[in-house]
């Protein structure tokens, strides 16, 4: 359990990537804490939800095969054999095989709330949280978007070994990004649904599973805002 205090500044971009403003952020609105236990928890219980249990083999009475054994007991010389359908054999049935089942099953509704709020604050406190002064774009066209983060700079790396060494830009169209919007958006939709790596949700969608397995979150202040707000209500209601 990781407790996080004190105020969160995340910087403002325009388009361009420069810095125009700093967001202030209270962690008390996602709890605090961050807990890496509950986080891995549910995790496993959205990808075991998504398992479809198709999985099915043919066990010994469902081949097809005779079942009379195939010579006596005794007497031959070799070892003792049933029917050829045996998991022994070759195109024989499988023992102890998978069966079609279900493997969902669902932790308290609470704890799948709160380790969401967890794996947001997690984005805020390691620096992953991508802050947008505006996110509308011109027209719903993916070269739009993919321009948009080409140019946002998340860091450089090391291109090459030894005196053929040097520094590259990382961009936002490098990495994987879940960009949140205030409510559900189709130009923004339309625009990164082509783009690999790039998912759109309404801020009020998001669960643990999402927000982790994506490394860049990027929000528009509009779309920060209804965060803030679902969660200061979530609060208040606690409290009374």
């Amino acid at each position: 359990m990781r407790e996080v205090t004190g105020i969160l500044r995340v910087p403002v971009l325009d388009r361009q990537g420069q810095a125009v403003d700093t967001v202030e952020i209270d962690p008390a609105l996602f709890g605090g804490k961050i807990n890496r236990q509950l986080m891995h928890d549910v995790v496993l219980m959205y990808l075991a939800n998504q398992r479809a249990g198709t999985h099915h083999t043919l066990r010994r009475g469902e081949v097809a095969g005779s079942t009379r054994k195939l010579f006596r007991q005794k007497g031959t010389g070799y070892a003792r054999v049933g029917s050829i359908r045996t998991n022994k054999r070759r195109g024989g049935g499988t023992a102890k095989g998978p069966k079609p089942r279900d493997y969902e099953y669902h932790l308290p509704k609470k704890a799948v709330r709160a380790a969401t709020r967890m794996a947001i604050l997690s984005k805020f406190v390691d620096e992953e949280v991508v802050l947008l002064d505006d996110l509308s774009l011109p027209a719903p066209k993916t070269r739009e978007m993919a321009a948009l983060l080409q140019g946002i700079t998340i860091g450089t790396r090391t291109v090459g070994e030894g005196e053929q060494a040097r520094e590259q830009r990382l961009t936002l169209r490098d990495t994987t990004v879940l960009i949140g919007t205030p409510q559900l958006d189709h130009m923004i939709y339309r625009a990164a649904r082509n783009l690999p790596g790039v998912r759109v949700l309404p801020v009020a969608e998001f669960n643990c599973y999402t927000v982790l397995r994506y490394k860049r979150l990027l929000l528009s202040r509009a779309a920060l805002q209804a965060l803030l707000q679902k969660y200061q209500a979530e609060r208040a209601a606690a409290t009374t």
